[in-house]
C-alpha cells in the first residue's frame, strides 16, 4: 500500500470516527433531552391540575371563587390527557363535578370527586415512574454506546499512533544510515524494502546510485593509484624535507630528505602516530612541538639547527594545516597536516658574510674615525696654533661628521653582536640615576644647540636596577637623542625612573610631532626609517636598543599621539 494511502485512510478513519461519535452523542442527548421533558412537562401539569382542584374542595364552604378556580382546572386537565386511561378518569370527574355543581352541600359528592382526583394523580405519579425509568435506561444505554464507540476509537486511533510513525520513520532511519554509508564510501552498502510503496522506489533508486558509484570507484581506482604515485614521485624528489600528518596526527609520508636528516627508515614511520616516533628522536620532537600546543600564537619563525650534508645546516621550519569543506557539509574540516622544512642554508651562511663583513670593516673603521676626531680637537687647542674662523668652522664640521661616523660604526658593531648572539652583558646592581645622569650629559650639547630643557624626573627612594650598566645607558643616550632630533626648538623632554611592582621602568617622554599609527609597530624593525623623514640615521638605533634590553630580561614599549609626540619606555627587573 502506497504511504500517500496510508496517510489518507488513517487520517480519514480518524476523522470518521470523530464524526460518528459526534452524531451517536447527539442523538442519544436528543432522545434522553425528549424523554425528560415528557416527564416534566405532560404529568406534572396534571398533578399540579389536581393539586389545586383537591385545594378548591377543602374550604369549608365552595363559594364563587373556588367553583372558578375548579372548573378551570378541570377545563386544563381535560385538554391534557396524555396516559391510558387517563381520559376515562376525567371524564368521571366531568361527571361528578358537574352533579356535585347542583348541590354543592354534598358531601358523598365531595368525596367521590376526591377518589376521581387521586386516582388521576396516582395514575399521572405512575407514568412519571414509568418514564423515569425509560429516561435512565435510555442515558445508561447511550453511555454504553457512546463509551463502546469511543473505546473502539480509542484502539484504532492507538494502533495507528504506533503502527502508522514507525511505518514512516523505520523506513528513513535504515535509508539514512544507507545514506551514511555510502558517504563513507562504502559503495555496497544497499538497502531492501519488502513492501512496494513510495519508500521501495526510493531504495530501488539508492541501490541504482550505490551501484553506479561502486563501478566508478573500481574504474578510477587505477587512476587515483597512478596520482598517487606521481605525487609521491613528486614529493620524494623535492629537496627540502616534507613530512604528511593525518589528522589523527600519523604519519602519511616522509621523503627521502626528511628520513636522511632524521635517521629513519620508511618502515619505521609510515603508519605510526609522530608523537611515538618523536620520543627516540629529538628532531622529531623538536618539529611537532607546536602541533600539541592548543593557544597557538604567532611567534618569530626561529630556524632550525640540523646536521646535514656533513655539515650545520639551517631550516625554516612551517607548519601547514590542511583543511576541506566535505561534499555536502558547510564547516570546514581539518584533514591533516604537512611539516614543510626549507633549507635556508645558503641564506645563512651570506648574512654571517655580511655581518662578519661589517663587524671587521666597522672595527677597521673605528680606529681611523677616533683618529680624526682626536686630531680635529688638537686644532681647536690654542696651544697647537691659532685658527681663524673659517678653519674653525670646518675643524667644527670635520669633528661633527667624524663623530656621526663613530656612532655608525658602533651601531654595526652592536648590530653584529646582535645577529651573531655574541652580546657580553655583565647585570650588576646599578644606580637609576647615574645611568640617567650619564645618558644626559651625552645629549647635553644636542639639546643646547636646540635649546631644549631635559626635564628629569627621579624618586629619592628608588632602589637600584640589575642591568648591564653600558648597555643600558646606550640605549637610554639613544632614546633621549631621539627625541631630541624630533622635539621642536624650545620644548622640553621628560626623563623618569620610577619603581613598578618588581620593576624599574625608564620612560623618555617628547613634544614632537610623533609617529603615524601605521609605523607604530614597525620602528623597532632594523633598517626602518618612516618615509619622509629628514632625520639623518640607520635605522638601527631602536632596534638594537630593544635587542640590548630583551637581551637583559627586560621589555621595551612605545606610545605615540601623532601629533603631540611620543614616549618610549623600557623596563627592567629591580636589584635584590
Amino acid at each position: 500500500m502506497k504511504i500517500k494511502t496510508k496517510l489518507l485512510l488513517g487520517v480519514g478513519l480518524l476523522f470518521l470516527m470523530v464524526i460518528g461519535i459526534a452524531i451517536v452523542s447527539a442523538l442519544q442527548i436528543n432522545r434522553l433531552t425528549d424523554d425528560t421533558k415528557k416527564i416534566l412537562v405532560a404529568n406534572y401539569n396534571s398533578i399540579d391540575y389536581c393539586r389545586i382542584m383537591l385545594n378548591a374542595l377543602n374550604n369549608d364552604t365552595i363559594g364563587v371563587a373556588e367553583q372558578k378556580l375548579f372548573a378551570d382546572n378541570l377545563k386544563k386537565q381535560q385538554q391534557n390527557i396524555t396516559e391510558t386511561g387517563e381520559q376515562e378518569l376525567t371524564d368521571k370527574l366531568a361527571a361528578d363535578y358537574l352533579a356535585f355543581s347542583k348541590n354543592y352541600n354534598d358531601a358523598a359528592l365531595i368525596k367521590t370527586i376526591r377518589n376521581d382526583i387521586s386516582d388521576i394523580m396516582l395514575l399521572n405519579m405512575q407514568a412519571i415512574q414509568r418514564k423515569e425509568k425509560l429516561a435512565e435506561s435510555t442515558a445508561e444505554n447511550a453511555i454504553t454506546l457512546i463509551t463502546l464507540v469511543g473505546t473502539i476509537c480509542f484502539i484504532i486511533a492507538l494502533i495507528l499512533f504506533f503502527n502508522l510513525p514507525g511505518n514512516i520513520a523505520n523506513p528513513i532511519k535504515e535509508l539514512t544510515s544507507s545514506i551514511k554509508q555510502i558517504a563513507q564510501r562504502n559503495y555496497s552498502q544497499r538497502v531492501h524494502f519488502e513492501k512496494k510503496n513510495e519508500f521501495g522506489d526510493l531504495a530501488d533508486s539508492f541501490n541504482t546510485m550505490a551501484e553506479k558509484l561502486e563501478e566508478f570507484q573500481a574504474s578510477s581506482l587505477q587512476k587515483l593509484m597512478m596520482e598517487k604515485k606521481r605525487i609521491e614521485t613528486l614529493i620524494n624528489n623535492m629537496n627540502d624535507p616534507v613530512i604528511g600528518l593525518d589528522d589523527n596526527k600519523k604519519v602519511l609520508f616522509m621523503n627521502d630528505v626528511a628520513l636522511k636528516i632524521s635517521g629513519l627508515k620508511t618502515e619505521e614511520v609510515t603508519g605510526k602516530p609522530i608523537q611515538d616516533i618523536a620520543v627516540n628522536n629529538d628532531l622529531i620532537r623538536s618539529l611537532i612541538q607546536d602541533l600539541f600546543v592548543d593557544n597557538k600564537e604567532v611567534t618569530e619563525k626561529i630556524p632550525v639547527k640540523i646536521y646535514a650534508d656533513n655539515k650545520e645546516s639551517y631550516f625554516e621550519k612551517e607548519i601547514i594545516p590542511i583543511k576541506i569543506i566535505p561534499t555536502g557539509e558547510k564547516e570546514e574540516k581539518l584533514i591533516g597536516n604537512v611539516i614543510f622544512l626549507q633549507n635556508i642554508t645558503p641564506y645563512k651562511e651570506l648574512d654571517f658574510a655580511k655581518t662578519n663583513f661589517i663587524a671587521t670593516v666597522s672595527h677597521e673603521l673605528k680606529t681611523p674615525i677616533a683618529s680624526i676626531k682626536m686630531s680635529s680637537q688638537l686644532l681647536e687647542n690654542k696651544q697647537v696654533g691659532e685658527l681663524n674662523e673659517e678653519q674653525l668652522s670646518l675643524v667644527q664640521s670635520i669633528k661633527e661628521d667624524a663623530g656621526r661616523l663613530l656612532k655608525i660604526t658602533g651601531e654595526l658593531l652592536n648590530m653584529t653582536q646582535v645577529e651573531t648572539g655574541t652580546i657580553q652583558l655583565s647585570a650588576l646592581p646599578a644606580s637609576p640615576k647615574e645611568i640617567i645622569d650619564y645618558a644626559i650629559n651625552a645629549n647635553k650639547t644636542l639639546a643646547d644647540e636646540k635649546n631644549i630643557k631635559l626635564q628629569v624626573s627621579v624618586p629619592n627612594d628608588i632602589t637600584n636596577v640589575l642591568a648591564d650598566k653600558e648597555k643600558t645607558a646606550w640605549v637610554l643616550t639613544n632614546l633621549i637623542s631621539n627625541a631630541i632630533r624630533y622635539s621642536y626648538d624650545n620644548s622640553i623632554v621628560m626623563i623618569e625612573a620610577m619603581s613598578e611592582d618588581k620593576k624599574i621602568k625608564f620612560s623618555v617622554t617628547d613634544t614632537g610631532q610623533g609617529i603615524e599609527p601605521q609605523y607604530v609597530n614597525k620602528i623597532f624593525d632594523r633598517y626602518f626609517r618612516i618615509p619622509g623623514t629628514k632625520k639623518e640615521g640607520t635605522g638601527l638605533g631602536l632596534s638594537i636598543s630593544k635587542e640590548f634590553i630583551e637581551a637583559q630580561g627586560g621589555t621595551v614599549t612605545v606610545q605615540s599621539e601623532f601629533g603631540a609626540g611620543s614616549v618610549f619606555s623600557f623596563s627592567l627587573a629591580k636589584a635584590n
